[in-house]
């Protein structure tokens, strides 16, 4: 890899995406600092090796990296800003339009705030989840303001490369519209599939499969973190939903009504259902087949 210009970062919230952050750019030999309001939870990174705690009176970071709650980014934008922790921030909250809505009503300075959402995670959630090679091979959204300068994307682009994602530039409306198609809405639909086994129904779970499991995997999320980005994004996530909505309805409706009818109807949607997977597979498989491409030529 090419010398870097980053050599200091400081990462302000010590959750799963904060701390992987920290432990990849340690691996690549950046010196990392760490704060968190929940001292458990930087006392636990700070032994996994993320970096150390931020002193009062520490250098200004080259970029500092903001991943909290989406909601509270831009106080803490504006107060990492008022004390000069660094050069350049950037977040990492999964919507874009909200954070840079309430960031611009804070009167925060957008010429060096690169609002990015790394498209990575696990279901657990906490910093001794945080694993350094969790963003290798991910995309990572950057949806900078008009106002943000050139630099700021660079040094920040930088980063992402550092943690081993590719970065991709997105306007912040294109970019909640795709995350509603392809996270948010999917997390709803997946707590509501799993709602109903919210009762303990014992002669069902006693038949549970892969299948069930595996569309309902994501459904493990806190649901504080989730009802908070589910209300930053909430008009493009509801648009998904009320298009699912008319899919299961419409599905209800033909399983209730004529032979004929329900044939067609569930036939439809079935075989809509078949050339989505196709596609999604093949999305996939076309970022694998880039990343090994990327690895080899390094």
């Amino acid at each position: 890899m090419k010398s870097l210009r980053i050599r200091r970062v400081t990462v302000i919230g010590t959750g799963v995406i904060g701390t992987s952050i920290a432990l990849g750019l340690r691996r690549a030999g950046v010196h990392v600092a760490l704060a968190d309001r929940d001292t458990a939870s930087l006392a636990q990174a700070q032994l996994m090796g993320a970096g150390v705690a931020l002193a009062p009176g520490a250098p200004a970071a080259d970029v500092v990296v903001i991943a909290t709650p989406p909601s509270t980014i831009a106080a803490v934008l504006r107060d990492a800003q008022a004390r000069g922790l660094g050069a350049v921030y950037t977040d990492v909250a999964s919507t874009k339009g909200g954070v840079l809505a309430d960031v611009e009503r804070a009167g925060c300075d957008l010429t060096t705030f690169v609002p990015g959402h790394p498209m990575a995670g696990r279901e657990i959630s906490g910093p001794a989840a945080g694993r350094a090679e969790l963003f290798e091979g991910r995309p990572w959204a950057l949806c900078p303001h008009p106002d943000t300068t050139p630099e700021a994307v660079r040094l920040v682009a930088e980063l992402v490369a550092v943690c081993g994602a590719e970065s991709t530039v997105l306007a912040p409306d294109a970019h909640d519209r795709a995350v509603a198609a392809t996270s948010h809405a999917p997390h709803v639909i997946s707590a509501a599939l799993a709602a109903r086994f919210a009762g303990a129904d014992q002669t069902a779970l006693s038949l549970v499969g892969t299948g069930l499991r595996d569309t309902t995997r994501i459904a493990n999320g806190a649901p504080g973190l989730w009802v908070d980005i589910l209300d930053q994004n909430a008009e493009s996530v509801a648009d998904v939903l009320d298009a699912v909505v008319r899919d299961l309805t419409r599905a209800a409706s033909a399983l209730r009504g004529g032979k004929g009818a329900r044939h067609d109807a569930l036939a439809d949607l079935l075989t809509r259902g078949n050339i989505g997977r196709e596609h999604i597979v093949g999305a996939s498989r076309r970022a694998e087949t880039e990343e090994r491409t990327l690895t080899a030529a390094a």
